[in-house]
């Protein structure tokens, strides 16, 4: 029977488990020099014309060096994307994943307009957002000074990496992120819910993904 560290990432469900470990592994790798950041962020013309296509997928796994800002991001996406993933999306892996996908792709293509080699961030803030939007009443004690309902979350976390960061530029990923979580949180439940009453290709995930996660 696991006990410890081992206990608590098997209890942690598949899809953020694996997004967790490839985060952690991708810094400890950079950490250890067995990789540069120059290897991993993502530009249009370095994955598609330099022929470098891995940097449309390392870009979502490196949230820089190992710091408290490092931990801030990584806390509060294994924490949200943990809870959407047994609520929401229980038995419904595949269409997590595809949730991120979709997220993910939208932001290869705001990447340029915002100057953003690195979307780890503002993938996680994707989960955050949309978590938020589905539980509008429950309340949330931020480190233990102060309370907010969870629609607040969002923009109180952007703040609190401005203030770690002391810039603005440095959260501006995480807004981009909060737009994109936006616009699926949008399309998921209430253009698909309210205005086409069934599912559509942004809410339900293609048969053949289900059929990988074993979900049908």
């Amino acid at each position: 029977m696991p006990v410890g560290i081992e206990a608590w990432i098997t209890q942690i469900p598949p899809i953020t488990r694996g997004w967790l470990a490839l985060s952690v592994l991708t810094s400890l790798a950079v950490q250890s020099q067995l990789i540069t950041p120059l290897q991993l962020y993502f530009s249009p013309r370095s994955a598609f014309i330099n022929g470098q296509p891995w940097r449309s997928a390392t870009t979502f796994f490196y949230f820089g060096p190992i710091s408290l800002d490092f931990v801030f991001h990584l806390f509060f996406f294994m924490r949200y994307s943990r809870m959407l993933e047994e609520s929401s999306f229980a038995n419904k892996r595949a269409d997590y994943f595809w949730l991120l996908v979709q997220s993910a792709v939208l932001l290869l293509v705001l990447s340029p307009l915002f100057n953003l080699p690195f979307l780890s961030s503002p993938l996680a803030f994707v989960p955050i957002y949309l978590w938020s939007r589905r539980h509008p009443s429950t309340p949330i004690s931020l480190f233990g000074l102060i309370t907010i309902t969870a629609p607040y979350l969002p923009i109180a976390l952007v703040a609190f990496s401005w203030i770690l960061n002391g810039t603005w530029k440095a959260a501006a990923g995480d807004l981009v992120g909060c737009a994109v979580g936006h616009v699926g949180w949008f399309l998921r439940d209430v253009w698909t819910r309210e205005m086409v009453g069934g599912k559509t290709v942004f809410s339900d995930a293609p048969v053949r993904l289900k059929r990988l996660f074993g979900d049908q």
